[in-house]
């Protein structure tokens, strides 16, 4: 479980093919905290740990992570937005993150505000996925809240705090990014899209 605050960005060292799978190698500037087994979000997507060496660690991304996030457009030198497990006697600051991305979608504009940034992103329309105003979304691992809301499409304002200290500052127009969407908002339009089919 994550809360989408985000807490340090880290760097692909090297990349590399094991059958299907890809292992990553990242340095952080916590690495040395990590342990083999721990979860750790990266842009959102749960990974596992499971090496650790000196500033580095590695992790593993399956076919079935590959082919629902943008981990496969990772290349050396992609820095990518961190995030460990929440404790659960912390506060949640952000929103209920459960480092299982849903799908992606690409970045559509991209607007400087005078200080802050509006971002509109477009996903795939298959999915029980939907935002409202003033919802939360998960970008790369990030809590955000809407901004705007269409069908398919959203946009968030970003601060310049998390403009500064994220990876949304290396994103451009067609970029792809890892969205999770609300898990209370997933479950509501399931369950309505039930009823509609049983009438």
């Amino acid at each position: 479980m994550f809360t989408g605050i985000i807490e340090a960005v880290g760097v692909i060292e090297n990349i590399e093919r094991d059958g299907s799978n890809i292992n990553f190698t990242l340095s952080c500037p916590f690495t040395k905290e990590l342990k083999i087994d721990q979860s750790l979000a990266h842009n959102g997507c749960c990974l596992t740990v499971v090496k650790t060496e000196g500033d580095r660690y590695v992790v593993t991304a399956i076919q079935e992570t590959l082919d629902k996030t943008s981990l496969g457009e990772w290349k050396v030198g992609s820095v990518v937005n961190l995030e460990r497990c929440m404790i659960m006697n912390g506060r949640l600051d952000g929103h209920i993150v459960q480092g299982h991305v849903d799908t992606t979608g690409e970045i559509t504009d991209i607007e400087n505000k005078d200080g802050s940034y509006f971002v509109t992103v477009k996903y795939n329309t298959y999915g029980n996925f939907i935002t409202v105003p003033q919802g939360s979304i998960t970008l790369n691992g990030i809590s955000l809240t809407v901004a705007k809301s269409g069908d398919f499409e959203f946009s968030v304002a970003i601060i310049p705090y998390t403009w500064e200290f994220t990876n949304m500052k290396s994103l451009n127009i067609g970029d792809q990014v890892n969205l999770e969407f609300d898990i209370i908002g997933k479950y509501i339009s399931k369950l309505i899209g039930k009823e509609n089919v049983i009438q």
